[in-house]
């Protein structure tokens, strides 16, 4: 019997996300696995939600999004940023923002063409660049002396210009800050990045998931905002992260109007329209909840600092994630063996569970990433503590 599948798709099996939560329920885990807040949303937003559905308001949304959620993203991102996009004609509402990153790679990406993505990536970049039939190359992120993950401007550099027998890339996706190890890319980087784009006249997919969640008083910039780049870079965000919703998938693309034709071309075959109700509530959302924002994120500050203390009480390396959800932990020190065996002892054997690193690279057995483990601590603090609690009993068993 012939096997059945893509060839495009066959490497892929079930995503490393629901493997991991399968497991964390099978053992009775504490999940610290997936990037899943358990604490809730503005009520406000939830209400709007409500109000929407009771009036009747669950029919097709307009394909690009309604008109009030553009203009409360591109304001948003004007009063935050000073970038000013036209909410007509270049913002798209997507079906969170994985969705906005495969309708930009299907969209604006042909065949054959290269990708360059940074290492670790979200596993989605690279199942978009497969279903493109496009190629992907890598750069490596490293920890310098601090912790902090850093990329080398030499490497940088050639993988986007390419050489003799690998001309330029036709893309290059960031994604900053960076799941899953919370650094910010610095400017000195993006300038590395946009000077090879512009020579290489490729184009740049910005993922911004976790702008809105920054610590420790550092800043991030979008690539988007350097001179030369808004012209040739898709801004991808999502409201999921931002309000505590991802379960109600909304994202968006900010771009030139015509890359932002572009991708309508790939999404409006992907799903046609995102859930109608939830888009005036993500509106309220956006208009009227930025000091809720700023108290989740003091709440995701705590909860950093509590996980990155407690593993580093027990031995294991973690450098300080400074946006975002997770923190990555090398449990070498564990004894554990590589990632993918230190995640399934501990969760049959200490009752938490992460995510190995290695499920986000292409080189499994680089020894930057062999023994890394993400940790998530957009959960409940007395979640966190659980986990600790946890990992402490059986780390000084």
């Amino acid at each position: 019997m012939p096997e059945h599948g893509s060839v495009r798709l066959r490497q892929y099996g079930e995503t490393i996300f629901a493997s991991m939560s399968r497991l964390a329920v099978e053992t009775g885990s504490v999940n610290l696995g997936q990037g899943a807040p358990d604490f809730p949303a503005p009520r406000v937003v939830l209400e709007e939600a409500q109000h929407q559905i009771e009036i009747g308001n669950n029919q097709y949304a307009p394909g690009r999004g309604i008109p009030e959620l553009r203009s409360a993203i591109t304001d948003e991102r004007a009063r935050r940023t000073g970038q000013q996009y036209d909410p007509r004609t270049e913002c798209l509402v997507t079906v969170g923002a994985t969705e906005a990153v495969a309708a930009t790679v299907l969209g604006l990406v042909e065949p054959g063409q290269r990708v360059v993505i940074v290492e670790p990536y979200y596993d989605s970049y690279e199942a978009a660049i497969s279903l493109a039939g496009a190629r992907r190359t890598t750069i490596p992120l490293r920890p310098d002396a601090k912790g902090n993950w850093r990329l080398d401007p030499e490497e940088t550099r050639r993988a986007i210009l390419g050489d003799e027998n690998d001309g330029p890339a036709a893309m290059i996706i960031l994604n900053s800050p960076h799941n899953p190890t919370g650094s910010i890319l610095s400017v000195e980087e993006m300038e590395t990045i946009a000077a090879a784009a512009i020579q290489a006249d490729a184009l740049v997919l910005s993922d911004e998931v976790y702008e809105r969640l920054i610590f420790d008083g550092a800043s991030h910039h979008s690539i988007s905002e350097l001179r030369g780049m808004r012209e040739r870079t898709i801004v991808a965000s999502s409201a999921g992260k931002t309000f505590n919703l991802t379960g109600w998938k909304t994202g968006w693309a900010l771009a030139p109007e015509e890359l932002i034709d572009a991708i309508v071309r790939a999404k409006q075959f992907i799903t046609y329209v995102g859930a109608t109700p939830m888009q005036p509530a993500i509106t309220v959302g956006l208009n009227e909840c930025d000091g809720w924002v700023g108290r989740l994120r003091d709440t995701l500050q705590h909860n950093r600092d509590m996980l990155v203390n407690g593993l580093r009480d027990l031995g294991a390396q973690v450098g300080d994630p400074h946006a975002g959800y997770f923190a990555v932990a090398d449990v070498s020190a564990w004894n554990l063996g590589t990632a993918p065996q230190a995640v399934h002892t501990l969760a049959h054997e200490a009752g938490v569970v992460g995510i190995p690193v290695t499920a986000f690279v292409d080189d499994t057995a680089n020894p930057v990433f062999s023994s890394l483990v993400r940790f998530s601590f957009c959960k409940e603090r007395e979640t966190v503590d659980e986990a600790l609690r946890r990992l402490r009993a059986y780390v000084r068993r």
